[in-house]
């Protein structure tokens, strides 16, 4: 016998919903070009490198996500980009090479290293799609990585519309 009522049969399930956009750290991100450092933007000189690294003011970048670059076509030893570093150390929250996405994943790394699933033990598991924060592809990746040994099933999407991906 129907009585009108409308049922909420999603929010009666089992399922949970895990959304990567909820896990997006909070702070500004730069893309830190060390082109302008290079001798006519092209060439590395180790003395006048040293003096531009040992004069900034770094304290600019307190609290940012630091993403170091060179948009030039030069040859970046490794040694410029971890004197670089150094400098940041106790001031910037994450330093990696490469650009902002490069930084992103890096960041989704960490967060999903860490992330406690315990929730998603033997259920089925949904992985919200479509965020409006940069969540790079890869943390979707590395998030099916966590979830696989321990979920019961995993889709991808909204719990309206989903894709299957996995069943045990």
């Amino acid at each position: 016998m129907k009585t009108g009522e409308i049922v909420n049969r999603v929010a009666n399930s089992v399922l949970v919903t895990v959304d990567l956009e909820d896990y997006y750290p909070q702070g500004p991100r730069v893309l830190f070009d060390i082109k302008d450092w290079l001798y006519e933007g092209l060439v590395l000189r180790e003395k006048e490198f040293r003096t531009f690294v040992k004069t900034h003011d770094w304290s600019i970048y307190k609290n940012q996500y630091i993403a170091l670059h060179c948009t030039s076509d030069a040859i970046i030893p490794g040694w410029a980009y971890m004197l670089v570093r150094l400098q940041l150390s106790n001031i910037a929250k994450h330093v990696v090479i490469g650009d902002l996405e490069a930084l992103e994943t890096s960041l989704y790394q960490t967060i999903i290293t860490d992330l406690d699933v315990n929730f998603c033990e033997n259920k089925p598991v949904i992985i919200k799609g479509c965020s409006n924060k940069p969540v790079p592809e890869n943390a979707y990746l590395f998030l099916i990585d966590k979830l696989q040994p321990i979920a019961k099933s995993i889709l991808y999407g909204e719990a309206c519309s989903s894709v299957p991906l996995y069943k045990k």
